[in-house]
């Protein structure tokens, strides 16, 4: 009698990749929301009076359903928020009143908390969504090309970035009328097609789920509460996760006021600098995937993460000090173009490093919840220095009104500060992985 031989989904090329793209194109329109409005700072100063553990629980693909329903209520409300509906309506006169606290403050413009309060629904959507597809990834890809299909997702994202910093401003002024509310409409739409995107995907796991029950392969185990313990315990786990915070500290808050930076320094328009900043998200999508790949079939992981801290100190150390003193100059523009280049070689670095490490890292049923701590902690940081940022650009600009006029030296600085304390974490890391042997070194790909 012969033992049957089971051929799961994820063994064939073609559906693995389906679900690879199906995840990543809804990526692809979170990122492309976060930073929709981000070219459009002094817009919305001018026309709306602005300044500038679930899924263990439920299963990767219900917290696709759910984070794909979030970003969508999200995104919703902050178009509600930044178009002429909001304007005088009952809402609007209320909020005038209300939430006069933290985060918020008196005379704060009403639509600005409502979509505020927008952005965090979206924002706990597209967290949850970060988590869900990267365990995804790893259950269609692991002990396959799982740091190349990692590499591709992350480019597919930072592509939604770029388009964001391109066609937001185009959308905005469309027809001569300035109205941010269609940009955000836009993307409103896209992340629709992303939720649907999600729910192909629901049925893809659920058939790959029940295949693996049949072939006897050891199914997803629920969340227990004591494998937080579990993972709080490890050291080489929060090198990792503080090196996440770190790193990405000094990205996205920067991707916030990179525009604005670079209008300031070069005498740009918002397009002219949105056009320099896209090569970053650009420059990334395409080496990410050569990187995942070289990952895969070379590794050096750890390596790869300092070589990403150091290139990521020299650009913003350019940011503060070079470009200031260039401004006006020819060269000002050219020292911000090969620094956007190099920050994003190093956007492409690190992620495509960090990612594929927690497996080596973290005990596969536990993979779930170390990804949702690792947000978890970044997540601070995104909260605290977007915020921080903000106050110092304030008190660096006393008196100064007009956005185009700022000093971003300290903030820049601030930014490669993090950057030296990534670089530390980094060494450490090789340093564990070199005594513990973890196989950050080591490819992905096992040869037979």
């Amino acid at each position: 009698m012969t033992e049957k031989i089971y051929k799961l989904l994820k063994d064939s090329p073609a559906m693995r990749w389906t679900a690879l793209v199906l995840l990543a194109s809804a990526m692809f329109f979170a990122y492309m929301f976060v930073d929709i409005l981000s070219p459009l700072q002094a817009m919305l100063q001018e026309t709306k009076g602005w300044d500038g553990i679930i899924l263990d629980k439920i299963g990767v693909r219900n917290s696709a359903l759910l984070s794909g329903a979030l970003m969508v209520i999200g995104a919703y409300l902050k178009y509600w928020a930044v178009s002429d509906g909001f304007t005088g309506g009952a809402t609007d006169e209320y909020l005038k009143n209300f939430w006069n606290f933290f985060p918020f403050y008196e005379g704060m413009p009403s639509s600005a908390k409502m979509a505020a309060l927008g952005f965090m629904i979206f924002g706990c959507g597209v967290e949850m969504a970060g988590i869900t597809v990267s365990k995804g990834i790893v259950k269609w890809f692991k002990g396959k090309e799982m740091a190349l299909a990692m590499g591709l997702e992350m480019a597919i994202a930072r592509i939604g970035v770029a388009a964001a910093v391109l066609i937001s401003p185009a959308i905005a002024n469309m027809g001569g009328v300035k109205d941010v509310s269609r940009s955000v409409l836009f993307c409103v739409i896209l992340l629709l097609i992303g939720f649907i995107a999600f729910c192909v995907y629901f049925v893809m796991d659920k058939k790959l789920e029940k295949q693996m029950g049949e072939s006897g392969e050891e199914p997803e185990e629920p969340f227990q509460i004591k494998d937080l313990g579990l993972i709080f315990s490890s050291k080489v786990f929060w090198i990792v996760a503080l090196l996440c915070v770190l790193y990405y500290s000094a990205i996205f808050p920067f991707q916030k006021y990179a525009i604005n930076m670079l209008e300031s320094n070069l005498d740009f328009t918002a397009e002219k600098a949105g056009m320099i900043f896209s090569v970053f998200p650009l420059g990334a999508a395409a080496i990410t995937p050569l990187l995942g790949n070289f990952l895969d079939r070379k590794g050096k992981g750890a390596s790869m993460l300092i070589y990403g801290a150091f290139l990521m100190i020299i650009c913003h150390l350019a940011f503060a000090l070079a470009l200031p003193a260039l401004k006006g100059s020819i060269a000002g523009p050219i020292v911000a173009f090969t620094s956007i280049v190099l920050l994003g070689i190093s956007f492409s670095l690190v992620p495509a490093a960090l990612w594929p490490s927690v497996p080596k890292l973290v005990d596969n049923r536990l993979l779930g919840s170390a990804y949702a701590v690792i947000f978890w902690i970044q997540n601070i940081g995104l909260f605290a220095f977007p915020m921080i940022i903000g106050k110092v650009l304030a008190a660096v600009n006393p008196g100064i009104e007009d956005p185009l006029q700022y000093n971003y030296t300290v903030p820049m600085l601030i930014f490669a500060s993090l950057g030296v304390f990534a670089l530390f974490l980094g060494l450490w890391l090789k340093a564990e992985d070199k005594k513990k042997e973890y196989g950050l070194e080591l490819p992905n790909i096992k040869k037979d």
